[in-house]
């Protein structure tokens, strides 16, 4: 696709971002019912309203139009209840809710939401463990220990790390570094592929078993679980380059993750799942990994680089062609909805957590999910020109 083509898919995205804005008022979008448009909301954004605000930043940084920083801003105070909240998660909200509109704008408000963030995540770091581990309001925090990591944590390393420059906190960066070298070194197996979780002793720190709480089994690969591996290791390598072996973990999870992918680009909702291909796709995952793989193609090894942006460039192509929602007369639904993200294809029984926004017992596996609607709408400009993805 030529860059007109990126572009018209932004431009999809806006209408159905601005259609998003009018409908959800003061809360946070998070998954919506590909036809009707109409969200399922969070209140405080759990852990994916920044991504909702990342992408106003974006279309600011985009467009330049300032209703949509304005927006962004409005949304990002509203993250503020979260800061204190006890689990590594909120890292992910307040680098795309907070430090994102510093990096593409020098937003001073992004900035000081997301330094008071970075300062709490960083008091949650464990020395026995050599990370932060999950705590007690993460996601599955009402049926796990003390002591439970998992890949998805690794979001901590790069708002960490970014941090730590703004601030100059070497304590802070110290910390994201051993929590970058942890989490990598517990969840990347020896054949590139990512697990989730690991439950750890608490007072050693040794891990005692892996586990998975969201894909098919504790032996598969979650699609999910291989793209946090691969674009959270290339991020933690860009604001701290001298750490090689993060890049290095991240391209094997790339290759890995190219060597088993379908031939039409977007990936199932498990790699391992015995009903292949009569199961759900991810497009949530599969955007997330081309943007993964477009850092990699700015920041790899450079014989790998031209193989990583072709198929980061096919990926995204697949999407734009076959899962946004066009604008057209003959198509009832809003234009730029990207269709059939997987949030979470094995609701967990055990958790005692029936909030009506609780991810725990939600099968929510063929809809709009913000996240992988940020990662689309990144991922386009980043093709288009409008951003660095070294930098973001």
């Amino acid at each position: 696709m030529e860059t007109g083509a990126w572009n018209e898919a932004i431009d999809r995205m806006l209408i159905r971002m601005r259609d998003t804005a009018q409908r959800v008022g003061n809360s946070f979008p998070h998954w919506a019912d590909p036809e009707s448009g109409q969200w399922t909301v969070t209140a405080d954004g759990d852990w994916t309203g920044g991504f909702w605000v990342g992408m106003l930043w974006l279309a600011c940084c985009g467009t330049r139009e300032e209703r949509y920083r304005q927006w962004a801003e409005q949304w990002a105070e509203r993250l503020r209840a979260r800061i204190d909240s006890a689990t590594v998660f909120k890292a992910v909200p307040f680098y795309y809710g907070g430090s994102l509109g510093h990096i593409l704008l020098n937003d001073s408000l992004g900035r000081a939401l997301a330094v008071q963030a970075a300062e709490s995540v960083a008091r949650l770091y464990n020395p026995a463990l050599g990370l932060m581990p999950l705590g007690a309001e993460a996601e599955e925090g009402s049926h796990v220990g003390p002591a439970e990591s998992s890949i998805d944590s690794l979001f901590a390393s790069p708002f960490l790390l970014w941090a730590a420059r703004e601030t100059g906190n070497a304590r802070m960066r110290e910390i994201a570094r051993s929590h970058a070298d942890r989490v990598i070194e517990l969840h990347l197996r020896e054949n590139g592929s990512f697990i989730q979780s690991t439950s750890l002793d608490p007072q050693s720190g040794a891990a005692i078993r892996h586990y998975t709480h969201k894909g098919y089994s504790d032996t598969s690969t979650w699609g999910r679980a291989q793209v946090w591996g691969v674009l959270l290791s290339v991020m933690s390598y860009a604001w701290e380059p001298a750490e090689t072996r993060w890049l290095k973990a991240a391209e094997r999870g790339a290759d890995w993750w190219i060597a088993h992918a379908p031939s039409d680009y977007v990936a199932f909702w498990d790699f391992d799942d015995p009903r292949i291909p009569h199961v759900e796709r991810d497009t949530a995952a599969t955007a997330a990994m081309a943007c993964a793989l477009l850092k990699l193609a700015a920041l790899a090894d450079p014989a790998k680089r031209e193989g990583y942006r072709r198929h980061a460039e096919q990926t995204v192509d697949a999407l734009v062609r076959r899962y946004l929602t066009p604008t057209s007369s003959s198509d009832p639904r809003v234009p730029g909805i990207l269709t059939e993200g997987c949030f979470n294809k094995r609701p967990d029984s055990r958790s005692h957590d029936k909030r009506p926004d609780s991810r725990s017992h939600d099968a929510v596996t063929r809809h709009e999910l913000i996240f992988g609607s940020y990662y689309l709408f990144e991922a386009l400009h980043i093709l288009a020109g409008k951003v660095d993805p070294k930098k973001i």
